[in-house]
């Protein structure tokens, strides 16, 4: 068996797409392609199902991938032992959602790698999340606490989330005194279908039944929304407090509080590289909480 097709069914699996498995691998898709049929044919077996969404992984794929994932592990804990962690080198894959990567941790990241400059960082800020247990990253920052899984989970930080609107929105349009009264004015919000995460559907626990108008899966796209005087939007304080053109409506009757967690595998918790890099958010966030809450 070539190994190297493991590693490249393996990225696949991850991935499900080939254009994308390529952009990683380095390789064009029609050999990553060859590589696949040929390791399904040295095995035996369908290991994918070729659908219009991708390469899906059939129950016999799901089952090798399991495996090559454990042989990754190994590898990982040969590479710490081995020393090459004391360089205090290498690459971070972390992955942070859109809002809180941007705004909070990239302007801060200057700090870090003027005291780790042989630390290589991929920020990578989505709506969304890229998973943590299928290695698409080291370290994970989270909406919700993982409860399954080889993973090293703590929580992070508070944060918390008003209403906002531009002060001219305000000026123009009917006065706010109570919850109900939103039901008069156009709401920004995300997504219904595109939410990653239940703990952005903040609407319905301030008035049960109101939707928003204005939707997009970017926190940024409805800052901007909110920015220009389109409505009004549930924003974290982290994101809308350096705007002196938003103000807070509703601020004791709309005031949500969530938590983000730092997920990372089990693999990887005890490298120094990740040991720093965790101890810097920590330190920042508690640095920074007048900002968060």
């Amino acid at each position: 068996m070539n190994w190297d097709d493991l590693r490249i069914f393996l990225t696949v699996s991850r991935s499900s797409r080939l254009d994308r498995a390529s952009a990683v691998l380095k390789q064009d898709a029609t050999t990553i392609s060859r590589r696949i049929r040929r390791l399904e044919h040295d095995l035996g077996q369908t290991l994918f199902e070729r659908t219009r969404r991708g390469h899906v992984l059939t129950d016999q794929g799901e089952a090798l991938a399991r495996q090559i994932e454990d042989m990754e592990s190994v590898a990982v804990r040969i590479q710490a032992h081995a020393g090459q962690d004391r360089t205090l080198a290498g690459k971070i894959r972390l992955g942070v959602t859109e809002g809180f990567g941007t705004q909070f941790i990239a302007p801060a990241l200057s700090g870090f790698a003027s005291a780790w400059p042989a630390i290589e960082i991929d920020l990578i800020t989505l709506s969304g999340f890229l998973s943590v247990p299928k290695r698409e990253v080291d370290m994970s920052i989270l909406l919700t606490r993982p409860r399954a899984g080889r993973l090293k989970v703590r929580k992070l930080t508070d944060y918390t989330l008003q209403l906002y609107a531009h002060r001219n929105y305000l000026a123009n349009h009917d006065a706010i005194t109570e919850p109900r009264d939103l039901e008069q004015h156009t709401l920004i919000g995300y997504v219904d279908d595109l939410i990653y995460s239940p703990q952005l559907r903040y609407f319905g626990d301030i008035l049960p039944g109101i939707t928003p108008r204005l939707c997009s899966p970017s926190i940024l796209a409805q800052l901007e929304l909110t920015r220009s005087g389109s409505g009004l939007c549930i924003l974290p304080k982290f994101i809308a407090g350096a705007h002196e053109e938003l103000e807070v409506v509703l601020p004791e009757q709309v005031q949500v509080t969530r938590s983000f967690w730092l997920v990372t595998h089990e693999d990887v918790q005890d490298f120094v590289r990740i040991r720093h890099l965790s101890d810097f958010l920590y330190d920042l966030a508690a640095k920074e909480r007048a900002r968060l809450i």
